[in-house]
């Protein structure tokens, strides 16, 4: 019988390795989460990394801001707050775009049998409801770009689940050209979207306009990868967001249409998302 400890410590010894090969690593709460924030950087008040484009922990020592704490240091890997990490880790995750990576993820039979018709054939990694395919080269991260397939590449993690099988290929025009097409999922149109106005005003105190964008793009990856209470996971996300950004001047409309359009896709209706919303405000006296 495997015991939970020898599991946890097979995590550590296979984020070595894959950090030993380049690929930045960080680890995995249960129900493929990243360990959350800090004290310190609780809701990003910290400000995150000042360059956000790549990968790697703020100043803080523990694992925090998701994607952006992969690295490739061993020395940050088995650091104590990491190791008390990895004692409470269900699985090993990694930035694909901080290893020159695109993985093109295909969540059911539909997608790869749409994959193995349109896309080159290159290493393939089964996963609990389909495959993972990856490709040489980086590209930008985009959820739901056809039914049934995502993008995973920078500023985005995923799940080590192996080496798969076959030999990976350079990163075709044919993925590139999904962020350009994005096709949605067949599926009752969505109602209208509306976007309550946010009256601002403050003295905004962050660091970098790379701040705000990495936050709200955190904030779309949580809402969209909800795999259950999405409206407790919309609500939640909304009250984070509101919390940081919501007394000064630099959340803008746009910003909010795309938490707005990341929970519709997810199921959300524009009245519970408004409610949500709204709620979030009235609880954090907005």
């Amino acid at each position: 019988m495997t015991h939970p400890t020898d599991i946890r410590g097979e995590h550590l010894h296979t984020a070595l390795s894959l950090a030993a090969s380049g690929v930045p690593v960080l680890p995995l709460r249960a129900g493929k989460v990243p360990f959350g924030n800090c004290r310190r950087c609780a809701d990003n008040a910290c400000g995150g990394r000042p360059n956000m484009k790549t990968p790697g922990p703020c100043a803080c020592p523990g694992p925090c801001h998701a994607w952006a704490a992969a690295t490739t240091d061993p020395h940050v890997i088995t650091s104590g707050p990491w190791r008390r990490a990895w004692l409470r880790a269900g699985a090993v995750a990694y930035h694909p775009g901080g290893a020159g990576l695109t993985v093109v993820d295909l969540d059911n039979v539909d997608a790869i049998a749409w994959a193995r018709e349109n896309l080159p054939a290159t290493q393939t990694v089964p996963t609990t409801r389909g495959e993972h395919w990856l490709y040489l080269g980086p590209m930008q991260s985009a959820n739901r770009v056809r039914p049934g397939v995502d993008i995973k590449s920078t500023m985005a993690y995923t799940r080590w689940l192996g080496f798969g099988s076959g030999t990976m290929a350079h990163l075709p025009d044919a993925v590139r050209a999904l962020l350009v097409q994005k096709p949605t999922a067949p599926r009752s149109a969505p109602q209208p979207l509306t976007v309550p106005t946010l009256s601002g005003g403050g003295e905004c105190r962050h660091r970098a306009p790379a701040y705000l964008e990495r936050g709200i793009a955190m904030a779309e990856q949580r809402i969209t990868e909800a795999t259950s209470g999405v409206h407790n996971a919309v609500y939640g996300t909304f009250l984070a967001v509101l919390s940081t950004h919501g007394r000064c001047g630099c959340l803008t409309d746009a910003h909010i249409a795309r938490l707005f359009t990341a929970a519709q896709a997810k199921g959300e209706s524009a009245r519970h998302c408004t409610d949500a919303w709204n709620n979030a405000r009235t609880k954090l006296g907005l």
